[in-house]
């Protein structure tokens, strides 16, 4: 149950993460108050996953489960780059939380 509390922690991440690109430096006011509350869970579903898992391992996959949303996202709604070795270092990073998954 805690690897699925993590996801959903992650997912929330990426929530945050392209929020703040809707704040406009936190001068919108929905789009902030949305951004704070996908923070706030994000942050309260991590503490929760961390009673079982490891530290450095919830924080890891966390943090790769943000960063690979916010890259997909950032491609498909913003029209970023989507160069192979972009998306190569994307896939280390999902390669690395796999690791940590499957040896924690």
């Amino acid at each position: 149950m805690s690897w699925l509390i993590l996801f959903f922690a992650g997912l929330l991440e990426t929530v945050w993460a392209v929020g703040l690109k809707y704040t406009e430096g936190f001068s919108r006011f929905w789009p902030s108050l949305m951004t704070l509350a996908a923070m706030a869970a994000s942050l309260w579903l991590l503490s929760i996953a961390m009673k079982t898992l490891p530290l450095g391992t919830a924080y890891a996959i966390w943090t790769g489960i943000g960063a690979v949303g916010t890259v997909v996202v950032g491609i498909v709604l913003f029209g970023e780059s989507a160069a192979v070795m972009r998306l190569l270092s994307v896939a280390l990073i999902v390669t690395g939380m796999a690791g940590l998954k499957l040896f924690s």
